[in-house]
């Protein structure tokens, strides 16, 4: 049966240097797992159709809508560049224009060999598909700018790594999968026409407002920039690292992309690092501000061509849309603080106090996400979360700075509170109950502990009393050390 979903893919119109088409890589015996209603609603799908076997054959890439492609990109990985990677174990399906006007790319992630594959076999084992799953979806109720998972199917086959793990193929849905790494492709073969024509694309798909700009590449430029200063900063202000931070991780839209070794902070240090491959924190929490930056300047590099044929002033142009990276990001994270800490006003002393409450946080081992949720809770007359602390002084000391400033404003209790819960989540992806729900679906195909962790995390600002328990750190014993990419 035709695959039923009306796909106008704009990226497969541009010249075929940018993609791979592909022919289906059937598996054996495809089975869905879950399906998303209310973002295939949002997509204008038939959701019945999607969870048909018909759709399921779709979702598992045994059959797919004529013009599939895997898309050519390159990349940074660990600050060395690499001139070909590409989509090596994923497939855009296609793009759809949802009920919202807005278009977006349907692309499944394991579905088989690439032309990019470089050896390796094109397929995902459930535990990765499932983690992605449950962390975009609840970046996405956090309110981060993230990819989306639409479904995820079972292949009843085997894929191999290191031992055999049950096989699987994630949907995903992102505004595009333009990247950094995908300019790098074009311009380090020395194409500028490709190059051109990307970013023409780019800017007509996720930046209109510059074709009005005087230079239009340096409007995108500017534009690419803001996007990804207000991504990170909402990544530090719920305390997400994503682990692996390459060029050819950076979406174009600012949006999050590829949730490999990723994973949330319990206990505040700006040093956390989860990734099993990033040995030099590189990718550290607190460096993630600065590594997005060196992406830019990437992306910069590729772009000066088209600032200005002069080769001095095109450089002078990048280095002013890069200065704009600190101020954006720098503003969206104090912004963000003050919410966090139910300042309604802006004042000097602001970023003082919120790195003073910072660095207690660090020296004494305290939960980042319970103890911003604790200070709304403290406020509602409930336990100060002093106990989170090593040594409660310390909090004891920063408080009695907090509730000066909170006096230096009229702000009606009511509205401070409903700020401070709208900022500050009860639940985060804890690591460890990521991994328990992944163990309980990879060896024992026992998926109620996945839907229940989901249900949780797509409501992260109610408290959910009954589901108390998610919102709790590790016992030593629990604490998840390392992540991994999955590939």
């Amino acid at each position: 049966m035709p695959v039923q979903i009306d796909f106008d893919t704009s990226y497969t119109r541009l010249p075929e240097r940018f993609f791979a088409r592909l022919e289906p890589r059937p598996v054996a015996a495809p089975r869905l797992i879950r399906l998303n209603g209310p973002l295939a609603e949002q997509l204008g799908l038939d959701a019945a159709w999607l969870a048909s076997p018909e759709g399921v054959a779709m979702l598992a890439g045994n059959d797919l809508p004529e013009g599939a492609a895997a898309l050519a990109y390159a990349g940074h990985q660990f600050g060395n560049f690499v001139p070909q990677l590409g989509d090596g174990r994923a497939l855009l399906l296609g793009e759809v224009v949802g009920r919202d006007g807005q278009r977006r790319d349907l692309q499944l992630k394991g579905s088989g060999r690439t032309p990019f594959s470089r050896g390796g076999d094109g397929r995902a084992a459930l535990g990765p598909v499932l983690r992605e799953y449950i962390v975009s979806e609840a970046m996405a109720a956090l309110g981060v700018p993230t990819t989306r998972a639409l479904a995820a199917v079972t292949t009843g086959e085997s894929v191999w790594r290191e031992t055999a793990l049950p096989g699987a193929v994630l949907t995903r849905v992102a505004a595009s999968h333009i990247r950094v790494g995908t300019f790098q492709f074009f311009a380090a073969r020395g194409d500028a026409e490709g190059v051109q024509l990307l970013a023409d694309h780019a800017i007509a798909r996720h930046y209109p407002a510059a074709l009005a700009a005087p230079n239009p590449y340096r409007a995108l430029l500017e534009a690419v920039v803001a996007a990804q200063a207000g991504l990170i900063a909402q990544w530090l202000l719920v305390g997400f690292i994503h682990g692996v931070m390459n060029t050819d991780n950076c979406a174009i839209s600012g949006e999050t992309i590829d949730y490999g070794p990723c994973a949330f902070m319990d206990a505040y240090d700006p040093a956390t690092v989860f990734s099993s491959i990033d040995q030099a924190s590189r990718y550290a929490y607190g460096n993630q501000p600065r590594i997005a930056q060196w992406n830019l300047t990437r992306l910069a590099e590729t772009l000066l061509p088209l600032l200005d044929a002069d080769q001095d002033r095109a450089v002078a142009q990048a280095q002013e849309a890069l200065a704009g990276f600190g101020p954006i990001f720098q503003g969206a994270w104090l912004a963000g603080l003050r919410r966090k800490l139910g300042l309604l006003e802006e004042r000097p002393e602001d970023a003082e106090l919120a790195q003073a409450l910072l660095t207690a946080m660090t020296e004494n081992q305290a939960d980042y996400t319970l103890t911003f949720r604790g200070l709304g809770a403290a406020l509602a007359g409930e336990p100060a979360p002093r106990a989170l602390f090593a040594d409660p002084a310390a909090y004891d000391a920063w408080a009695e700075r907090w509730q000066a400033r909170l006096a230096l404003e009229a702000t009606d209790p009511a509205t401070r509170l409903a700020t401070m819960r709208a900022a500050n989540p009860a639940f985060i992806p804890r690591n460890h109950r990521v991994e328990a729900a992944l163990a309980a679906a990879v060896e024992r195909e026992d998926f109620a502990p996945f839907e229940e962790l989901l249900a949780v995390l797509t409501r992260p600002y109610e408290d959910q009393p009954g589901f108390t328990r998610y919102s709790l750190p590790p016992e030593p014993e629990e604490r998840v050390l390392a992540t991994f990419c999955g590939t």
